[in-house]
């Protein structure tokens, strides 16, 4: 028979999921033994593997797996080098193995990952093996597993570029609206991009640093609006509910009272006046959470309310209890390519 007869070649390539040609090689190195290629193949694949490793690793695609009591949920992040391998069939059946195997092992970082058996074999000698067969740099970066023994879990990915995970505690009652609930809002995030559950999570240091930043940006967007002739943006005090204390409210309360009596305002119709003027006083002055607090968003399903105002009106026992977003490739130094002076690098070997 001879070494890397077709049925060989097929049986191999069954066997280790690599090429045509990868698996004729291996068989004609190892005159025939199927087991000795497979070998041949695993050190070939460490050795394309490390060849690999440097390069830039940036798309790919985010991917969740809720369980079906929606009491465990896991998402992960798997980069490759190119938007086109990540659509490629092999590259999305290795993802959705990945995702079962994290969830089934709970790591939550690569270097645990990397410490794992999966298929029999060790889990960085098994993704070396697809980085052969698929061709590019692949990289298991994120991943988190999330649970709850009192609630649901819920999530949404977003074309595969976007996650998000949320769980929530609820009445037994309330556990299957809770569930469509949690899908919505994870929607909600996925566009809007908080960054925490509520104002309450927020440092002393983050408000403080925001606060300035916002008042700059306001005061120096003001200057522009005044040259141009059009009305001014009013400059908040605070950016937070979290400064917001009862004093304060009670210090703008007496201010603006004082200034509808100089604008002759009849006194009887001065409180119906303040409700308003108070409420937009706290819009303004809650723009820090309005961009980064999830429950003070004003709802994409609904901008009438906000979310947690969502949240009470579909069952007043839901509580939103963690809350993650992946975005693909975030914090990735992305090298730039100069296609022109590759070429040239390549016809110049």
């Amino acid at each position: 028979m001879a070494a890397a007869s077709p049925k060989l070649i097929k049986e191999l390539r069954e066997k280790s999921g690599a090429g045509m040609l990868d698996c004729k090689k291996a068989l004609v190195a190892c005159d025939g033994d199927l087991e000795e290629a497979m070998k041949h193949l695993r050190e070939a694949g460490l050795s394309k593997a490390a060849k690999k490793s440097s390069n830039v690793a940036a798309e790919g695609i985010i991917s969740i797996k809720v369980t079906d009591d929606y009491k465990k949920a896991t998402m992960v992040e798997i980069n490759s080098q190119t938007d086109f391998v990540a659509k490629n069939e092999n590259f999305l059946n290795l993802v959705s193995e990945i995702t079962d195997h994290v969830q089934a092992t709970a790591v939550t970082s690569t270097e645990e990952l990397n410490t794992t058996t999966i298929n029999g074999t060790n889990f960085e000698e098994y993704l070396n093996s697809k980085i052969a067969t698929i061709g590019e740099n692949i990289v298991a970066r994120k991943m988190i597993t999330i649970s709850t023994d009192n609630g649901v879990v819920n999530g949404y990915v977003h074309l595969g570029k976007v996650g998000v995970l949320l769980a929530a505690t609820c009445n037994d009652d309330a556990k299957e609206k809770t569930q469509d609930l949690l899908k919505k809002i994870a929607m909600h995030a996925a566009s809007m991009k908080p960054t925490v559950i509520s104002y309450k999570d927020f440092t002393t240091e983050f408000v403080e640093s925001e606060n300035k930043g916002i008042v700059a940006d306001i005061e120096k967007l003001n200057i522009e609006l005044h040259r141009l002739g059009k009305p001014e943006k009013n400059v908040p005090e605070f950016v937070s509910m979290s400064q917001l204390t009862d004093e304060a409210i009670k210090a703008a309360e007496e201010r603006m009272a004082e200034e509808l009596k100089a604008e002759g305002k009849p006194e009887k119709i001065i409180p119906n006046i303040l409700k308003g003027k108070i409420a937009r006083w706290i819009e303004d002055n809650t723009q820090l959470d309005k961009a980064h607090a999830l429950l003070s968003q004003n709802y994409v399903m609904d901008d009438s309310m906000t979310v947690e105002q969502a949240i009470k009106a579909c069952d007043e026992s839901i509580e939103i209890v963690e809350y993650v977003r992946f975005e693909l490739g975030d914090g990735i130094e992305k090298k730039e390519e100069d296609f022109a002076a590759e070429v040239a690098a390549q016809m110049a070997k």
